[in-house]
């Protein structure tokens, strides 16, 4: 650190979960909690992109947009996990600068980036439940590739916006991040310098990134329950349930748990804490879960695959048998 007459810190100090100090199993054990939880959030997730990737059956819009889900999922949890794991283990809680920084760009681009695929995924249930006949031809294989594209690109530039609006900020002697992370409302507070572009621009241009997705997610199921009680039917309602149950259980977590942390609280503590572990940590975890429960399609894909790599494993503690079986057919 260098003093002029504000101090320019080189490093801030994350304090972490909110564990008493001292207790070195207490350490141990959310360690290995979260460690079980990262690992699980990214093979889960990774395997869902697999089978989307090798079954032709999962080649559809809808997976199409799972895919990419399971992808920032992977991305969210791996930009804040490995950091928190690496200080409890080796009871360092200090963070460069510029790492820091990089830590918020990419926590901002994920987490808007889960904001924008829910939206677009909510509208895809609504096209097929509203308007099965013309399904094919709205989700057309161009437009699904637009709206992921539009994502990635509107994301990118609202996260290095915000990340490009701190670094011009000083930050005083007071360098300790109450969090378990980088996040900007927390930084913001420990800046020294005039904040009010910083909070103009949340409440306008992040407020015009949050709100039209969850506009968005909010009407496309309004239309779908008025669909349904228009012609009320048990049949129809199976199928709605079927499609959508999966994608509202997750936007309800998402939205719910992070709408709490940012627009319910007056004051960060530990129970904002808490609940930005359930949509950093538990939400990506458990996408993969729910998705793959309650349908049938990556069920049956993952049986395929399941099979696949048994008749891989069997073929190679045999391999005579495999020679002689090419043998007949070619003979």
């Amino acid at each position: 650190m260098r003093r002029d007459n504000q101090t320019s810190v080189s490093e801030f100090l994350l304090l972490g979960l909110p564990i008493q100090p001292g207790h070195r199993g207490h350490q141990g054990m959310f360690f290995t909690l979260f460690l079980g939880m990262y690992l699980t959030t990214v093979l889960g997730n990774l395997l869902i992109i697999l089978l989307i990737r090798l079954d032709s059956r999962l080649h559809t819009p809808m997976y199409f947009f799972l895919s990419h889900l399971a992808f920032s999922d992977i991305n969210l949890s791996s930009v804040t996990v490995p950091e928190m794991l690496k200080n409890m283990q080796t009871q360092q809680q200090s963070i460069p600068y510029v790492g820091c920084i990089s830590q918020l760009y990419f926590f901002i681009l994920f987490a808007t980036l889960d904001n924008f695929l829910l939206a677009v995924m909510a509208y895809d249930r609504y096209v097929a439940i509203c308007h099965p006949l013309h399904y094919t031809t709205i989700m057309r294989e161009g437009f699904c590739v637009l709206l992921v594209a539009a994502s990635w690109i509107t994301t990118c530039a609202h996260a290095l916006l915000h990340t490009v609006l701190l670094v011009r900020l000083s930050f005083c002697a007071n360098n300790v991040i109450t969090h378990f992370f980088c996040d900007l409302t927390v930084l913001l507070k420990l800046s020294c310098s005039d904040i009010s572009l910083n909070d103009l621009v949340i409440f306008t241009e992040g407020g015009m990134l949050y709100f039209p997705p969850l506009a968005i997610v909010l009407g496309s199921y309004f239309r779908i329950g008025t669909i349904i009680l228009k012609a009320p039917s048990t049949k129809r309602l199976l199928k709605a349930i079927s499609t959508c149950g999966s994608h509202l259980l997750v936007v309800s977590l998402y939205y719910g748990t992070s709408a709490s942390v940012y627009f319910l609280s007056s004051s960060w503590d530990s129970k904002d804490i808490i609940a930005s572990v359930m949509y950093t940590v538990v939400t990506p975890m458990l996408n993969p879960f729910i998705y793959s429960l309650r349908n049938r399609d990556i069920k049956q894909a993952f049986e395929m695959f399941v099979n696949r790599v048994n008749l891989f494993k069997w073929r190679s503690l045999h391999p005579l048998y495999a020679v002689r079986r090419t043998w007949r057919y070619t003979s």
